[in-house]
């Protein structure tokens, strides 16, 4: 085919080569004739080239979720149904993990909304406003799922949120579905590479959603071949490639040291033997940093109880508050650190809180595994309650393995605090106590 073809097909390849050989022939001379514009205007006919399980299902739905392995093709589509929906509707709004992703692919990504429209189409991006200006007045708004806070009160139209199973607050979730609330059919595209979170099980139990599964082999025309050869040939056969590659919501995983049936959700006792405020703080406190992980537990009867999880990116100046308000508010025994990465700097801060509060620095003399397998031995005899249910902490808990390359900071915290409560801490070296 032409070479001004190609270049114009560029996304389309698996469509292309569809083609019966005279209707491939056909296209090639259509396009030595046709103007920039008119090349223009065929790439961007969508409906053209789309798999079917890229196009909108039948109505009624108010979600549409596309839970698809990597490379299937989600952003294109999300892209594509953003731009469908603001030719009718003034307002249609984007959710992003970060605000990074939000822009660097949804808005600016190579599938993303400033290349797949045609120029007529396409809207200015107001990155200081941040908001995209479509050019029949239509408007979307940017949001990301780092600051649910920016989403209380906002309302929408129409919603794309993109990656949820990597949003860090679920809250985020929470505020973009009541304001889903204009309109006379306020609908979302979801699209996301799924994870053990209970964000996704929630949506794919909801009986208002639409979901659709895919897996990377289904888009392998369109991909490259060294995502081909290296990142399939890695991952074809494992747990992770389940996930990554198939689009498969694993609900055990395998090596992860609990699994959902080990959780009780269950009442706090009247009275508590002991109380701590555990301390798994994040080396920085920037966007991109890990979450300090604050976990509040009870030990009554021989039983441990979570109480509350209060883990989120902070400062240490917001940790320490945080960490003393609720040792204060529980009347907690003590506050216990985990000084590995922190060392002198978390009983600082704290003592800048609260002076008199009683402290335990504590330092890991094994591996998280090691550390964490007595904790969960404790789940597993029945003994360990969570007394709400704590989406995050629980999803961290069931899909971190040894070989994991992230740091499970909730699930650290809840370490700490039960090894603290629970068990002859032979396992760490108490490197410090006062108070």
């Amino acid at each position: 085919m032409a070479k001004r073809a190609t270049t114009a097909m560029r996304y389309e390849r698996s469509w292309i080569d569809s083609l019966t050989e005279e209707e491939s022939k056909t296209l090639e001379r259509a396009l030595k004739k046709a103007t920039p514009d008119d090349i223009e205007r065929f790439r961007c006919e969508w409906w053209r080239f789309a798999r079917p399980k890229q196009l909108p299902p039948p109505e009624p739905w108010t979600y549409w979720g596309v839970i698809a392995g990597r490379g299937f093709g989600k952003t294109r589509l999300g892209g594509e149904q953003v731009r469908v929906w603001a030719q009718d509707y003034p307002l249609v709004n984007l959710i992003g993990a970060t605000a990074d992703d939000a822009r660097d692919i949804m808005i600016e990504g190579e599938s993303g909304i400033l290349a797949i429209c045609p120029r007529r189409e396409r809207p200015k991006y107001l990155a200081s406003k941040r908001q995209l200006k479509w050019p029949n007045g239509a408007k979307s708004l940017i949001f990301t799922a780092d600051e649910p806070e920016r989403l209380r009160g906002k309302q929408h139209m129409k919603l794309w949120a993109d990656e949820l199973a990597s949003w860090r607050y679920a809250e985020a979730w929470d505020q973009a579905m009541f304001g889903l609330r204009l309109g006379n059919n306020p609908q979302a595209v979801v699209t996301t590479t799924p994870k053990p979170r209970r964000i996704i099980r929630d949506l794919v139990a909801d009986p208002d959603a639409v979901i659709v599964r895919g897996s990377t082999y289904e888009n392998r025309t369109n991909l490259a071949q060294a995502f081909l050869s290296k990142i399939i040939a890695r991952y074809e056969g494992t747990t992770l490639g389940r996930q990554e590659l198939y689009g498969e919501i694993l609900t055990d995983i395998p090596g992860a040291l609990w699994h959902r049936g080990l959780i009780k959700i269950g009442d706090e006792p009247e009275s508590f033997q002991r109380v701590v405020v555990a301390i798994d703080p994040a080396v920085t406190s920037t966007e991109a940093s890990d979450e300090t992980g604050i976990i509040v537990a009870g030990k009554a009867d021989d039983q441990f109880y979570v109480l509350e999880d209060l883990s989120g990116r902070y400062t240490p100046e917001q940790w320490a508050r945080i960490a003393v308000e609720a040792y204060q508010r529980w009347q907690a025994d003590r506050i216990v650190g985990e000084v590995n990465n922190g060392g002198d700097m978390i009983e600082s801060v704290i003592r800048q809180v609260d002076k008199q509060a009683a402290y335990t620095a504590v330092r890991a003399s094994r591996g998280k595994a090691i550390r964490a397998e007595p904790i969960a031995a404790l789940y597993e005899q029945g003994r360990g309650t969570h007394c709400a249910p704590f989406s995050e902490l629980e999803d961290q808990m069931c899909s971190w393995t040894a070989e994991a390359d992230w740091s499970p900071d909730r699930m650290d915290a809840l370490v700490w605090a039960g090894t603290e409560l629970m068990l002859t801490p032979s396992i760490i070296t108490r490197v410090g106590s006062a108070g």
